[in-house]
């Protein structure tokens, strides 16, 4: 399969599932703070999947419960990051984009076929596709958003106890006016990344 950007329109309401399928997605991009995480999983043939969807929708407690899911029963997934730093180093965009190249390698197997949430590719070594709304179609891919989703948001209540005062439990390093009023009042931590504007 030729490297291409996919939509929903392509798919023809057919969605690929199956354990041939790699699904790849990230968490974080949008934070004044913290890592981008992301995942890679594969899941097998009988996997519910109906308890998958975009990690946007779901519940926290719904997430939680789906990760207990995928992790004991999904055949290969890993979960990697990008530092703030290297945020700060590549950019968001790159950072995610890495991120992602390190968990589909943490996997260690060559899938059939690999999906990445989005419009653009990490270099994978191999051929892939970017699927534009991805997280709410490829059931491989939905399983990754809420890995992904999932371990960001235990490191950023790890930070909030390394760094109390920001409330890093409760926005998750967001823009919100509690994050940006903690950072006027404490100056930044030390999980701000580089370039970011209150």
């Amino acid at each position: 399969m030729r490297e291409s950007v996919l939509h929903e329109r392509d798919f023809a309401g057919r969605f690929p599932v199956g354990s041939g399928v790699c699904g790849i997605d990230e968490a974080g991009r949008g934070p004044l703070a913290g890592p981008v995480a992301a995942a890679a999983v594969i899941l097998s043939d009988d996997f519910p999947v109906g308890i998958l969807a975009d990690s946007k929708v779901l519940s926290a407690a719904k997430r939680e419960a789906a990760w207990i899911e995928i992790t004991a029963h999904a055949p290969f997934w890993a979960v990697a990051w990008a530092t703030h730093e290297e945020i700060g180093e590549f950019n968001i965009l790159g950072a995610s984009l890495l991120a992602m190249r390190r968990a589909y390698l943490a996997m260690g197997v060559a899938p059939a076929f690999v999906y990445v949430d989005g419009n653009r590719l990490p270099d994978l070594g191999r051929p892939a596709v970017a699927v534009v709304s991805g997280d709410a179609l490829i059931p491989a891919i939905m399983a990754a958003s809420i890995l992904a989703k999932v371990a960001r948001d235990a490191v950023m209540r790890r930070l909030d106890l390394v760094s109390p005062g920001y409330g890093f439990a409760a926005h998750k390093g967001y823009p919100t006016k509690a994050h940006r009023e903690a950072i006027a009042r404490l100056g930044p931590s030390l999980w701000q990344r580089p370039g970011f504007r209150i």
